[in-house]
């Protein structure tokens, strides 16, 4: 059964930084794309980041430059590390994963089969 478990959310201030983390476990984690979804308030999930089996990451343009997501296969854990935070990336943060190995993913959260309970970031201004 594959779990991924989201931690290290909390409140900062803007501009002020945070590490969120997603421990996958149940299948071999090296072999399946990782990503980050967020969904704020009455507002749609939304695509943050994507760092496929094969490495190659990809980013929203909200974020690109102040987001960096990476993966540590030996701990079975992907990243997110949030700099420069403002107040519109106040939402949950989710980390999903495909059901098929060795696919990209992509940005929409309808080809993820697997998703975390989330993790909640406010960002104060």
């Amino acid at each position: 059964q594959v779990q991924l478990v989201e931690s290290g959310g909390g409140l900062v201030h803007t501009g002020g930084s945070l590490k969120l983390s997603c421990a996958a476990s149940g299948r071999t984690f090296r072999a399946y794309t990782m990503a980050w979804f967020r969904q704020a308030p009455e507002k749609e999930r939304e695509f943050v980041a994507v760092i496929p089996w094969s490495g190659d990451t990809s980013y929203a343009d909200s974020v690109k430059g102040r987001f960096t997501i990476s993966k540590d296969n030996a701990k079975n854990t992907v990243y997110l590390q949030m700099n420069s935070l403002k107040p519109e990336d106040t939402a949950v943060y989710y980390c999903a994963s495909p059901k098929t190995a060795y696919i990209q993913g992509g940005i929409d959260p309808s080809r993820y089969n697997y998703w975390g309970q989330g993790t909640q970031v406010t960002v104060s201004s």
